[in-house]
């Protein structure tokens, strides 16, 4: 790991940082909120924030406001990237946002060119954790969390790894990208035509497959524009009351997909990590 920037921040310290990571064959850089608690030795737990569609390790880090209560709590956030990065790492030859570079979709790639980089899934669940948890004051104990895509990539993660995480939570999440235009695009061309192959990537099917029971926290704001085309959490809502499965969905009027929505409830989804994490 290689230390970018470092600011202090509530007391405790907003780094960067860049590695070369093994499974993603590129350079990533990250972001880290380190409390207060950690600057004196304590190792403290993980809430991991996976961000959507665009985005870097930064807008979460700049936009959501999260430093002064995770502070509080003596809780590290971190925050990667979206997608592995770098002049050899294949792009979508449109260049279109929901597809390629920062468009990862917390995956693991099968098809060619784009299995060669594009493993989000593994570098979240596995590389990064071993990293964090090896050079910096961090336990092992850890909550995921995020937005739109990162909120798809969250539960997916979650149900997918219930022993490593005490609890999830996301905001306008994709909830089941087999059915919606952005997730049969990036699934088809990351894990081929085959939709068996996809299932392992939908909160969804994941739930109606019977995936173990995680505390699960999920904010939805009613203003979004993608609400009723590609997030659909109405088909999240209808297995969790057809398998029984405990979470708790909330509607917000007035409220869009934008970062604003999510700095006004970003202390609610602090606190409930907190509660399992400590």
């Amino acid at each position: 790991m290689k230390m970018l920037s470092s600011v202090q921040c509530f007391g405790g310290l907003q780094n960067q940082y860049e590695h070369q990571s093994t499974t993603l064959n590129c350079t990533m850089q990250f972001s880290v909120f380190l409390p207060p608690q950690a600057a004196d030795g304590q190792k403290v737990p993980v809430a991991y924030w996976l961000s959507g569609l665009t985005c870097t390790d930064q807008n979460f880090a700049t936009k959501a406001g999260a430093q002064r209560v995770a502070a509080q709590l003596g809780v590290a956030i971190v925050m990667p990237d979206t997608s592995p990065r770098g002049e050899a790492v294949p792009d979508d030859a449109d260049k279109a946002y929901d597809f390629g570079l920062g468009a990862g979709f917390y995956v693991d790639a099968t098809q060619v060119p784009w299995n060669a980089n594009y493993n989000m899934y593994s570098y979240i669940v596995e590389e990064l954790p071993a990293l964090i948890e090896a050079q910096l004051t961090v336990s092992n104990k850890r909550a995921i969390f995020g937005h739109s895509m990162g909120g798809h990539g969250a539960l997916t993660i979650a149900l997918n790894n219930p022993g490593q995480y005490t609890s999830v939570s996301a905001f306008s999440p994709i909830v089941s990208p087999i059915q919606c235009p952005w997730g049969q695009k990036a699934l088809g061309q990351y894990l081929g035509e085959d939709q068996a192959n996809w299932k392992r990537y939908d909160a969804v099917e994941l739930i109606r497959a019977g995936a173990s029971q995680l505390p699960m926290l999920v904010d939805q704001g009613l203003a979004d524009n993608f609400l009723k085309s590609q997030l659909k959490t109405e088909l999240l809502e209808a297995v969790l009351e057809e398998t029984g499965y405990a979470a708790d969905v909330r509607y917000h009027a007035g409220y869009d997909h934008s970062y604003y929505f999510i700095a006004t409830f970003i202390e609610d989804h602090l606190r409930f990590h907190a509660k399992y994490l400590k």
